[in-house]
């Protein structure tokens, strides 16, 4: 059994581009094998900005072109696949290739998350499909999985490690000791960091890729401007350190959970988390995304998060299914949502213990002033620290820690901004969560 090749159009050839047009050269065969001969591709139309810049795969010159839209417009091109990042060239681009009737492969997330209500709805207007395994954790079939092998499923938790750059920034800082800047740098000099990382750090890499998984798993569109995101940029080495002494580690973690009442609970920020757990022990550029459905209980998904042939990996199996979805016109569209009436917690009833670092002037007082603003917002204190630097220990300046027993974001984050209003206060606090998983 064998079928006519389905024609590739890649619209970027950076990094994932060339990996993907690697693995059809090396593994072409293998993937038509495993197919029985249903799905045979071929790269026809490479969209690049720079024809004169040297790539390290040799593809033919006369695929090659500077126009975007020539990768949807070939006859010759079957499926586009869209590689070049952003939110507007990007959009026109999946937006014409859904219109012209081509399959669309993406790994861009946050394409997907701020403008995805559209193109999802014209997917469904032009009955062509959106794929987007890539888009979330590199390599790990996490989109198939919550699509496919989990679809008898409630899924109740999702807890991820899903960006890896901020994943080996805290664990540099954790092992080494290193503060912020110096561990920044060593990512981007071994290229876990790109040049601009604001993205990566912020949590908002991270928190475009838990908007897609709780889209998936509880069928409405979520509205980034809803969701709750603080990245790494704040963590310091006494943060690493106390938690540490408390048995905890710092992660950036994803959540993604659903409340009795059917309310999506969905946030992104760093946290401390016991070193017992299993989370605590995934490292460097590696994601991990641990799920808990109704059926299958809890499961962890792990892998390599980035990188060239782990995320063309993912564009691979997309272009597979696409391909079958071509000669199939009832197979997957990608995501459909088909919940009208799902909704969000509020940031404000999100409930966990809480560690708070205050910036504060060394004087008499200070530890009073703050217990009495949160003990008169109904906050119970479990205890407090005040470290005593030893390069500078009569130093006028000096963090504080609290530690606070679980209770709703919204009267804590009354309190903290009484307590900005302190005269011995000298900058805005900063806050973990304390997770219990």
């Amino acid at each position: 059994m064998s079928c006519s090749q389905t024609g590739i159009g890649l619209a970027g050839f950076g990094t994932v581009g060339s990996g993907v047009w690697k693995i059809i050269e090396r593994n072409g065969g293998l993937i038509n094998s495993r197919s029985q001969g249903d799905v045979s591709l071929a790269i026809r139309k490479i969209a690049v900005r720079d024809l004169t810049k040297t790539r390290d795969v040799d593809a033919p010159n006369d695929l090659f072109t500077t126009n975007l839209m020539d990768v949807v417009e070939d006859p010759s091109v079957d499926i586009v696949v869209e590689l070049i990042g952003g939110t507007t060239a990007a959009f026109d681009l999946v937006a014409a290739a859904l219109k012209a009737q081509k399959p669309v492969v993406t790994g861009n997330k946050a394409l997907l998350a701020e403008r995805g209500a559209e193109l999802f709805a014209l997917s469904s207007e032009m009955k062509t499909s959106i794929y987007f395994e890539a888009a979330v954790a590199g390599g790990i079939p996490i989109i198939k999985a919550i699509q496919e092998s989990l679809i008898g499923n409630q899924i109740e938790d999702i807890v991820g490690i899903i960006n890896g750059t901020s994943n080996y920034i805290l664990q540099r800082m954790t092992e080494e000791g290193l503060g912020y800047p110096e561990a920044l740098k060593e990512a981007k000099d071994l290229g876990y960091a790109e040049a601009d990382e604001t993205l990566d750090v912020n949590g908002w890499d991270a928190a475009h890729k838990a908007i897609l998984l709780g889209s998936l798993a509880h069928g409405f569109l979520i509205d980034p401007t809803d969701v709750y995101v603080r990245g790494i940029e704040k963590v310091i080495p006494l943060d690493i350190s106390f938690a540490s002494d408390l048995g905890y580690v710092v992660k950036l973690l994803s959540f993604v959970r659903l409340k009795e009442n059917g309310a999506v609970e969905i946030r992104t920020q760093p946290s401390f988390i016991s070193k017992k757990h299993i989370l605590a022990s995934v490292n460097g550029v590696f994601n991990a995304v641990a799920i808990k459905g109704d059926g299958l209980g809890e499961s962890l998904f792990y892998g390599r998060g980035a990188g060239q042939e782990p995320t063309a990996s993912s564009v691979i199996s997309d272009l597979a299914e696409a391909a079958r979805s071509i000669r199939n016109a009832d197979s997957n569209r990608g995501f459909l949502p088909h919940r009208s009436d799902g909704q969000l917690v509020p940031i404000a009833e999100t409930e966990t213990s809480y560690y708070i670092r205050f910036s504060v002037k060394d004087q008499l007082g200070v530890i009073a002033d703050i217990s009495r603003i949160l003990a008169d917002t109904g906050l119970g204190i479990s205890g407090t620290h005040s470290p005593v630097d030893p390069d500078n220990p009569d130093a006028e300046f000096v963090e504080m820690v609290f530690l606070l027993h679980s209770c709703p974001f919204g009267p804590l984050k009354t309190a903290l901004a009484k307590v900005e209003e302190l005269d011995c206060i000298t900058a805005r606090p900063v806050v973990f969560r304390i997770e219990k998983l």
